[in-house]
């Protein structure tokens, strides 16, 4: 009980401007949770594609490949989707290179939506408790000012002790949402590394069995 009547009486002592720091740091919490179970999510479902499909390709069983994954919704089944749809007709492989890197395009901004904001409520956060500890120390000078001389040094300490908690409610909702931050944006660039990785090897699997198709038919012939 002492401990939470100390947070209570902490928060009450900031002043104003604890309350817009507490909204801030509640959007830019919910966000995190968002975007942190949606990426674990997106990073879960495209491991077990890739790993149904993998085989397949490997295999050169692009057809079965396709139909495998055509009904997927899925970040990777939309990227392989796009570059094997264009196995059978195109032989070149820079047109499906570039196909897959078109699908790539779309899929990047839906894995980093939002993750911007949390950074910049972190930033907000700091902003608002040096803007409330600064309007708090202002007044406290003023009231200072036309204080009685033997009272003014423990007003004066007082008033700063309570002005600086917006300070240190600023940086305590600012750090945790950096360090998320620097969790969720590696955790993108984590499923944007295994998006290209799969578009690579698809690329090659394909340029390979092309490549042992025209062979074939060049002995054949």
């Amino acid at each position: 009980m002492d401990a939470i009547e100390n947070i209570v009486s902490f928060f009450q002592t900031g002043g104003t401007f604890m309350y817009p720091i507490l909204i801030i740091f509640a959007f830019g919490t919910a966000i995190c949770i968002e975007r942190y179970i949606k990426l674990a999510g997106i990073g879960s479902v495209n491991k077990k594609v890739w790993d149904k499909v993998y085989p397949l390709l490997d295999a050169g069983d692009f057809e079965k490949a396709r139909s495998s994954i055509a009904d997927d919704k899925s970040a990777i089944a939309n990227l392989l989707n796009m570059g094997l749809s264009r196995q059978g007709s195109v032989r070149r492989r820079d047109d499906i290179e570039i196909a897959m890197e078109e699908s790539m395009m779309e899929i990047i901004p839906t894995l980093e939506k939002r993750t911007p904001f949390i950074a910049l409520f972190a930033n907000i956060c700091t902003l608002l408790g040096l803007l409330g500890t600064i309007m708090g120390l202002i007044e406290a000078f003023t009231a200072v000012a036309n204080a009685d001389p033997a009272e003014k040094a423990d007003m004066l300490s007082a008033s700063i002790s309570v002005a600086m908690n917006t300070t240190a409610f600023g940086l305590m909702a600012a750090i945790p949402l950096l360090i998320i931050h620097a969790i969720i944006s590696s955790k993108t660039v984590e499923i944007i590394d295994s998006l290209e990785m799969a578009s690579v090897k698809t690329l090659n699997l394909i340029a390979n069995f092309s490549k042992r198709q025209a062979e074939l038919a060049a002995k054949n012939g």
